[in-house]
């Protein structure tokens, strides 16, 4: 086997390596964010509601963005 054979044989394997990484990969990113979904104020006024406050309007939307900012 000569050396154009084995780098052509290694490129492809890579290829296809990295082809089935982003697939599995996708496949798992998808299955998390459906197991667990970001949050969102529904969510924010359950907990503030678990804590025994009343969320203002106000409140909600400043978490939200800075929830939103460090992302």
């Amino acid at each position: 086997m000569n050396f154009w054979a084995s780098v052509g044989f290694t490129l492809v394997g890579a290829l296809i390596g990295g082809i089935l990484t982003f697939y599995f990969t996708r496949k798992k990113f998808e299955k998390e964010l459906k197991e667990n979904p970001p949050i969102n104020e529904k969510m924010i006024r359950a907990m503030f509601l678990q804590m025994g406050r009343k969320p203002s309007e106000a409140q909600i939307r400043q978490i939200m963005k800075s929830v939103n900012s460090n992302r």
